[in-house]
């Protein structure tokens, strides 16, 4: 996976037409705030929350979080959503019920035109893709590898299995986040998501064990709508002492190999190579940049 990729363990939605939410965005601790246009606003405040969104980008990327604008989906709200957000603060756009390639490429395209006129670095600007029906399941590669600016693809629980008429349990939603998995990391991009329900809070350890195990699938973050959620991703969706210790252990042993001739190795019964060491240096690398950012988020409140 490419290592450039941002570190996006948990995501929080924040209602964009919401003060007070806003205000305390800064202080729930999520890698990125995700400031919503799209299904906690009424359409009658679409307005005024497409309006609040450079301020509160402002202030949310100020306090150390990426920010991440959900724009809605009907194109002429899209579009006004676009131009009213696109800016130096904002990191992604994430692109709800995406269907094809081409919805991705349109919204691009807008987005490149806006920077150019914003006078931003062309690309400044990520894509993260919303999958919210089967239909889009047979396009994933496709969306995955759509644009350059392509940074994550997430399933959608809730509107996913509405769309097919099952539950939002581990046994429907399994296949369609290995299906995101397996489109995400052919395209080097973000594997984000868990194989449950984005509602379920209310269980602090029953949401714990659904992380692990999605990360255990190669899920790598997730969008959350709680507070208690972020400190389980957080925790979850990095590695833990064990693992990182394990990992600067194993790649210790390997570099003495190659420094031996050798492409393999044997490490704790078990043979490594380069497959294995390239997870190992993921491990690692995630370890560093969590470790850089709990730096900044310090010296930030100094």
């Amino acid at each position: 996976m490419n290592t450039q990729l941002p570190l996006w363990r948990s995501s929080l939605f924040v209602p964009a037409n919401v003060e007070r939410f806003i205000a305390k965005a800064h202080l729930r601790q999520a890698d990125a705030i995700i400031l919503d246009l799209e299904d906690s606003v009424p359409l009658s405040q679409k307005s005024n929350a497409r309006d609040n969104v450079g301020a509160a980008a402002v202030r949310v990327a100020s306090n150390g979080a990426d920010v991440i604008v959900r724009i809605n989906q009907p194109w002429r709200l899209a579009v006004r959503d676009l131009e009213a957000v696109i800016g130096e603060h904002v990191k992604a756009i994430c692109v709800p019920k995406v269907s094809c390639a081409a919805h991705m490429q349109f919204i691009a395209e807008v987005i490149t035109e806006l920077e150019v006129e914003r006078k931003l670095p062309i690309g400044h600007t990520k894509l993260i893709a919303l999958i919210e029906s089967a239909a889009a399941l047979k396009h994933l590669d496709a969306i995955a590898s759509s644009s350059l600016r392509m940074q994550g693809m997430i399933l959608g629980p809730e509107d996913f299995t509405a769309s097919v008429g099952m539950e939002t349990d581990r046994e429907g939603l399994l296949f369609p986040n290995q299906q995101i998995v397996f489109a995400a990391r052919q395209a080097g991009i973000l594997p984000l998501g868990f194989v449950g329900s984005i509602g379920d809070f209310r269980d602090p350890e029953a949401f714990r064990e659904m992380i692990k195990f999605s990360r255990r699938l190669g899920l790598r973050g997730g969008f959350c709508i709680h507070p208690d959620q972020v400190t389980i991703m957080n925790e979850e969706f990095g590695p833990s002492t064990e693992e990182l210790d394990n990992a600067r252990d194993l790649l210790k042993v390997f570099e003495i190999s190659l420094r031996e001739g050798r492409g393999s190795a044997e490490f704790k019964g078990k043979m490594i190579d380069e497959p294995v060491v390239a997870r190992a240096r993921e491990i690692i690398a995630m370890a560093e940049e969590i470790v850089a950012k709990e730096k900044f988020l310090v010296s930030s409140f100094k």
